[in-house]
C-alpha cells in the first residue's frame, strides 16, 4: 500500500489550498482516512479525518476553515484549506486505518511521504 500527498505550497495568510492524497494498492475503500500535520520542532497533531461513510472529525484549530473529503472510486482524500494563517506552517501527512476515522495517530497503518505548506504573513 502506497499514499502519495500532493498540493502543498507557498500561499499568503488568508488565501487557499487543496490537498490530495491518492492511496494505491488497496481494491477496497473500507479504511477511515486522516490529515495529520508537523512543524519543526513540534509534535505531529490531528488535523482532520473521515470514514469510509462520509462521517467527519477536526481539530479545534481549523474547524469552520479546512474540509475533509474523499472520493471512494478515486481513492483519493482531499483537505481543502481556506483561510490560511502562518500557524498553519507545517508538512501535512495523509495517512490510512484499517480501524476507520481517528484522531490517534498510532492507530493509522499506512502514511504518505507529506507535503510541505508554508503560509506567509
Amino acid at each position: 500500500v502506497q499514499l502519495q500527498a500532493f498540493g502543498g505550497g507557498l500561499v499568503q495568510a488568508g488565501g487557499s489550498l487543496r490537498l490530495s492524497c491518492v492511496v494505491s494498492g488497496r481494491t477496497d475503500s473500507t479504511y477511515g482516512m486522516g490529515w495529520f500535520r508537523q512543524s519543526p520542532g513540534k509534535e505531529r497533531e490531528f488535523v482532520s479525518t473521515i470514514s469510509r461513510s462520509g462521517i467527519t472529525y477536526y481539530a479545534d484549530s481549523v474547524k469552520g476553515r479546512f474540509a475533509i473529503s474523499r472520493d471512494n472510486a478515486k481513492n483519493t482524500v482531499y483537505l481543502q484549506m481556506n483561510s490560511l494563517k502562518p500557524e498553519d506552517t507545517a508538512v501535512y501527512y495523509c495517512a490510512i486505518s484499517n480501524d476507520g476515522a481517528s484522531r490517534r495517530d498510532y492507530e493509522y497503518d499506512y502514511w504518505g511521504q507529506g507535503t510541505l505548506v508554508t503560509v506567509s504573513s
